[in-house]
C-alpha cells in the first residue's frame, strides 16, 4: 500500500494541531446495566492515542456503536466508552453530547494541547451511512471541519462506505494508524504466501455469510476446518439428516459443489451435541453427525470432531503435514455463550492458542469468544478488530476505507 502513517504525521508534528482520529469503539453493553462488557476494541486504539497525546496533539475521537436509525439512541450512546477510554489513557476524555452540534464544536474548541474528546455516536446522524453521496458529504464536511489532519485507525468499519470512513479522507491529509496498519499486515500475509501448512477454521451460523471466503480461500488452504451452524449445510450436502438444525436449503447444492471441488480439503464434524431445544438448559447429548435425530438440534461440535481439528492445528517441529504453520479462525463452534455449548468453540480456540503456528484470530464472535472463555490473548499472533473486514479482505475485495487513504 502506499499509504502515510501515523509515523509520518508524527514526523511532521502535531503539537497544537487538531488531530481527528476515526477509532471503532463499538464495544458490546451489558442490555440491563449498560457497562461495557469486553474493552478489546478500547485497548486496541490506544498506542495511537498515545502516541497523538504525548505528542502534544489535540485529539478528537469519533466512532458508532450499535446500529441506531440515524438519530440519537440513548442505549447506543458513547458515554461509558469516553469513562474506560480515559481509565485507560490516565486522563479525562472530555465528551460531546453531540456529533457535530454545538456541543461537540464547544468541546472541541475547548481542548489544549495533549487532550483528546470523544464525540457522541456517529450513527446518531443519517449522513454518516447515507447511500446519498451529497448527504453522506454534508455530514463529512462538518466532521473535517474538527480536525487539521485525519487519521484513520478502524479497522473494523474500512469495509464501509460511510462519511467518517470514506469521504471525510477525501477533505483533510490522511494518514493510517497503528492498528489498522498491524490488521493489514497480518491479513497480508495470509493473502501472499503463509508459511504451509495453512490451515483456515471457519463456524458461525451461516454458509452464505462465508461463501465468498471459502471460494476465495480454498485454492490457497492445505485444510479447511468447518464447525458451527454452518456445517449443518454441509452435512445435508453429503446426504446426512440434520434434524431441527440450522438449515440453509438454498444451499445445499453450492455446498455440495464445494465439497466436490475441494480434493478433501474440507473437514467436517464426525459428531455433535444435539439438544431437545435451543436453550441453555436444555436436555443434550453427544450423537454421530452422519444421523442427528430428528426434532433435535445440533448446537456445538463434539469431542470426537475437537480432537480431530485440534490434531490438524497442533505443530511440529518439522512441519509434518497435517501440522499447521499458519492458522485463520473466524466464527464459533457452537453456541458458546451457553456454556453446555461452549466445549467446541474452547476446545479448537485451546488448540490453536497451545500452536506455535502463526495464528489469527478473525474478530468478531471469534474475538469475543476468546475473552468471555477466558483464554490468554497472547496466546494468538493476533486478534482482529474487524471480523467483516477481515472476511473482506482475504475475499479480495477493495476496502472503502483504505481505498481512500491510498487516493
Amino acid at each position: 500500500m502506499s499509504i502515510r502513517t501515523l509515523d509520518d504525521l508524527l514526523a511532521e508534528g502535531v503539537s497544537g494541531r487538531r488531530v481527528l482520529v476515526r477509532a471503532d469503539l463499538n464495544v458490546p453493553l451489558d442490555k440491563q446495566t449498560g457497562d461495557i462488557t469486553d474493552d478489546g476494541r478500547i485497548r486496541a486504539v490506544l498506542p495511537t492515542l498515545s502516541a497523538l497525546v504525548e505528542s502534544g496533539a489535540k485529539v478528537v475521537v469519533c466512532s458508532h456503536l450499535g446500529r441506531p436509525k440515524g438519530s440519537p439512541a440513548p442505549q447506543f450512546s458513547l458515554r461509558p466508552v469516553a469513562g474506560r477510554l480515559g481509565e485507560l489513557l490516565g486522563a479525562e476524555v472530555r465528551f460531546a453530547e453531540d456529533t457535530v452540534g454545538d456541543s461537540a464544536r464547544s468541546t472541541v474548541e475547548g481542548l489544549a494541547d495533549g487532550q483528546v474528546a470523544l464525540l457522541e455516536n456517529l450513527r446518531f446522524n443519517a449522513g454518516e451511512t447515507s447511500k446519498d453521496d451529497a448527504e453522506r458529504g454534508a455530514f463529512a464536511d462538518q466532521l473535517a471541519a474538527f480536525g487539521d489532519v485525519y487519521v484513520d485507525d478502524a479497522f473494523g468499519a474500512v469495509h464501509r462506505k460511510h462519511a467518517s470512513v470514506y469521504d471525510v479522507a477525501a477533505r483533510l491529509p490522511h494518514f493510517a494508524g497503528r492498528l489498522l496498519l498491524r490488521e493489514v499486515e497480518v491479513l497480508s500475509t495470509l493473502t501472499g504466501d503463509p508459511e504451509r501448512p495453512y490451515v483456515v477454521v471457519l463456524g458461525g451460523s451461516k454458509v452464505s455469510d462465508k461463501l465468498a471466503v471459502i471460494e476465495a480461500l480454498l485454492p490457497k488452504v492445505d485444510r479447511l476446518l468447518i464447525g458451527g451452524g454452518m456445517c449443518f449445510t454441509f452435512l445435508k450436502a453429503q446426504g446426512h439428516e440434520v434434524g431441527s438444525s440450522l438449515l440453509e436449503e438454498d444451499m445445499v447444492e453450492t455446498c455440495r459443489n464445494l465439497l466436490e471441488r475441494s480434493e478433501d480439503k474440507i473437514l467436517l464434524p464426525v459428531d455433535v451435541v444435539a439438544a431437545d431445544a435451543f436453550a441453555p438448559d436444555s436436555p443434550h447429548d453427544v450423537v454421530p453427525a452422519d444421523g442427528i435425530p430428528s426434532k433435535r438440534v445440533g448446537l456445538d461440535i463434539g469431542p470426537e470432531t475437537v480432537a480431530g481439528f485440534a490434531a490438524a492445528l497442533k505443530t511440529s517441529a518439522t512441519g509434518d503435514p497435517g501440522n499447521a504453520r499458519t492458522i485463520f479462525w473466524n466464527g464459533p463452534m457452537g453456541v458458546f455463550e451457553m456454556a453446555a455449548f461452549a466445549n467446541g468453540t474452547r476446545g479448537v480456540a485451546e488448540a490453536i492458542a497451545g500452536s506455535e503456528a502463526f495464528s489469527v484470530v478473525g474478530g468478531g464472535d471469534s474475538a469475543a469468544a476468546v475473552r468471555v472463555l477466558g483464554l490468554d490473548e497472547k496466546s494468538f499472533s493476533h486478534i482482529s478488530t474487524g471480523g467483516g473486514a477481515s472476511l473482506e479482505y482475504l475475499e479480495g475485495k477493495t476496502l472503502p476505507g483504505i481505498a481512500a487513504l491510498e487516493n
